[in-house]
């Protein structure tokens, strides 16, 4: 009897498997995933379940509450700047310091290709993290799920990869992986300011509300709290979030240093 012929194993790109090395690599470090998971996701439920009047309507925010009308995105935008400015930078800049950049100079994979697995790793955390949370969230705080739901995951990829290539800019100037997180940090406090996660954004004056709109936090923060309750994002926030990714990311290749 014979056998027929087995088929030839499929090759797989040399993308996914970079990807699928650097997940192996990012699963041996479970604080750096469980940090941006599950912080968001703590903040919401420590902040809905104690503090009553954040499910009070308030006239500054046209009568919603702050739980419905900020809170999940706000928390939303948090986890993706967490990853974004700490993780991130922290996980380029070591793999400098470390060596690993100079072993991976000898070999024909390009800059671009290094900082896009990174930024597609890191992305996909963020999607999982916003999952867990508006899963938790809509059965322990009763919170709404997003009703603009493709707008929704059209604005969180392209605001959380605007914020990815910025990080990844932290990464490429930070002379070292010590450094990293706190350039990081001196970035993302501000634009999480101007991204409306301190003040509401509504209650911020009319000139500040302006100039957070032009950053990739502000455009972002609004976009989601757009498309969580309903409305399409604006075309000026996707335009925003779209140059400062094109822009930051090229800047980012043409910067990168092996050593």
């Amino acid at each position: 009897m014979t056998t027929a012929a087995q088929a030839p194993s499929r090759r797989r790109s040399p993308l996914a498997v970079m990807v699928w090395t650097e997940v192996k690599l990012l699963l041996r470090e479970p604080p750096a995933i469980a940090f941006p998971l599950l912080m968001p996701l703590a903040l919401l439920l420590v902040l809905g379940l104690s503090i009553p009047d954040m499910s009070r309507p308030s006239p500054v925010l046209g009568g919603q509450s702050y739980l419905d009308s900020q809170l999940p995105a706000t928390m939303t935008l948090m986890s993706a700047a967490i990853t974004a400015f700490t993780v991130l930078p922290i996980s380029v800049a070591g793999y400098r310091d470390s060596g690993v950049l100079r072993r991976m100079s000898t070999t024909p994979v390009p800059p671009r290709r290094l900082l896009a697995v990174q930024l597609t790793i890191y992305l996909a955390l963020v999607f999982a993290a916003t999952a867990i949370m508006v899963a938790c969230g809509a059965l322990v705080l009763g919170i709404a799920v997003p009703r603009q739901l493709a707008g929704f995951v059209l604005v969180l990829l392209l605001g959380t990869a605007s914020l990815m290539a910025l990080g990844l800019l932290v990464a490429v100037l930070s002379p070292s992986a010590k450094s990293a997180p706190g350039l990081g940090t001196l970035l993302m406090f501000p634009l999480l300011f101007l991204g409306g996660v301190w003040v509401p954004r509504e209650s911020l004056p009319a000139p500040v509300r302006v100039i957070g709109d032009l950053t990739p936090a502000g455009s972002f923060g609004r976009a989601l709290r757009d498309t969580w309750y309903g409305a399409a994002p604006s075309l000026a926030a996707v335009v925003v979030m779209a140059v400062w990714l094109v822009a930051v990311g090229l800047l980012a290749v043409r910067l990168f240093r092996w050593e």
